[in-house]
């Protein structure tokens, strides 16, 4: 269409004007000028120039500062070897050739090093083990003698026999002092109320009842599965509520008279209830009568298997206190005949789930075979100090 044609002039004045005033709707996508390349001409010939740097507050103070902290670490490291030098070389040897078992003048065993006895790291004195507990006093001899320089003495986790012993001793002379102090307070005096090992122990097992594995049992199913080939049975929560009522059931008939053991999780909830009030009340009373020996070896069992009934079977089966209980009950304990609560079973019921997940979806190397074998040898270690 012409614009500049009379008849379109006459017709469309208004249109024709728009039209001229758009330049026919073009219009530029951009706002900045078009500005072509200038190349430069190479005068002389040499390497291409450096790369450009970033400003120094983004680089530059970031490589001094880890500069610097290298150089801390490197000079904290050297006079770290140049004070344990000396000790070092001394502590990479074994200084004891044998191990032996001696007897104190009170009857009990004391566990030498040559001629050096092992001492309690925290009163530096003889650690002495009950005669009653020969098992025990082997047992932290062989500790000793695998053993392979004085270094390794230092690690608590190549000594944990030592270690419970140790903390079992403590808790023996702290109560024999307390005993002692009582006898001789004043009646009218307020009773003394310092926080002591046993407390400090019964105060943290007591809210394992809250959370134990042993009364954490998994939802019953109530949709079938749309895969059959993931259906298993007998379920989880079966599997729990069989392993786990032979156990509360002995508790609250021989050990608990009359205790309620209710079950943590709440049907839909994920949230675990608290038990009973008078629950609470009658465990902590047991866990405050056992002795020194037996309530470490519970606080070993329960922190190993995070529950505390668990625990407490383990220590009643094979404490020295439950000697009686076990007669009263048979050779069995409650158990089928010839055939005890022992490690396999403590461990069995503590780690259900895990076991039955692994059943199913298989075991991650080097760690469900790791947490199996630790969980056992501390277990162990808890019937070896009660026993």
């Amino acid at each position: 269409m012409n614009c500049t044609s009379s008849a379109t002039s006459q017709h469309y004045p208004r249109l024709c004007s728009q039209l001229q005033s758009a330049q026919f709707f073009r219009r530029n996508l951009h706002s900045t000028p078009f500005r072509s390349a200038t190349p430069v001409t190479v005068s002389h010939a040499g390497p291409p120039p450096a790369a450009p740097l970033p400003a120094a507050s983004q680089y530059g103070e970031r490589v001094d500062r880890r500069r610097r902290q290298a150089e801390l670490i490197k000079r904290g490291q050297e006079m770290r070897n140049n004070n344990q030098s000396k000790p070092t070389v001394s502590m990479k040897k074994r200084f004891w050739k044998d191990v032996h078992i001696k007897t104190n003048d009170h009857g009990d065993y004391t566990i030498h090093l040559d001629a050096r006895p092992v001492r309690n790291p925290h009163t530096k004195a003889p650690l002495p083990i009950p005669s009653t507990k020969p098992h025990l006093a082997t047992a932290i001899a062989i500790e000793w003698d695998l053993l392979t320089s004085a270094q390794q003495a230092l690690r608590a986790h190549l000594i944990p026999l030592t270690s419970i012993a140790s903390r079992a001793h403590d808790l023996a002379s702290q109560d024999a002092a307390a005993a002692s102090s009582e006898n001789r307070r004043d009646p009218a005096a307020p009773p003394h109320s310092s926080q002591t090992i046993r407390q400090d122990i019964i105060t943290t097992l007591l809210p394992y009842l809250d959370t134990d594995t042993l009364l954490c049992w998994a939802p019953p199913s109530s949709k079938a599965t749309a895969d059959p080939t993931l259906e298993v049975v007998p379920s989880l929560r079966e599997l729990q509520k069989g392993t786990a009522e032979p156990i509360i059931s002995y508790l609250t008939s021989t050990i608990w008279p009359g205790v309620q053991l209710n079950p943590s999780l709440e049907e839909g909830s994920i949230l675990p209830s608290k038990q009973p009030a008078e629950t609470r009340a009658i465990i902590r009373g047991w866990m405050t009568g056992l002795n020194a020996w037996e309530l470490v070896g519970l606080e070993r069992a329960v922190l190993a298997g995070k529950s505390l009934c668990v625990g407490a079977r383990l220590i009643c089966e094979w404490g020295e206190s439950f000697v009686d209980v076990r007669k009263a009950l048979g050779s069995g304990g409650g158990q089928a005949k010839g055939k005890r609560f022992g490690i396999e079973e403590a461990a069995r019921a503590c780690s259900l789930e895990v076991a039955w997940q692994t059943g199913r979806w298989g075991e991650v190397e080097d760690t469900h075979d790791v947490e199996k074998e630790d969980l056992r040898s501390q277990f162990g270690s808890a019937v070896l100090i009660v026993s």
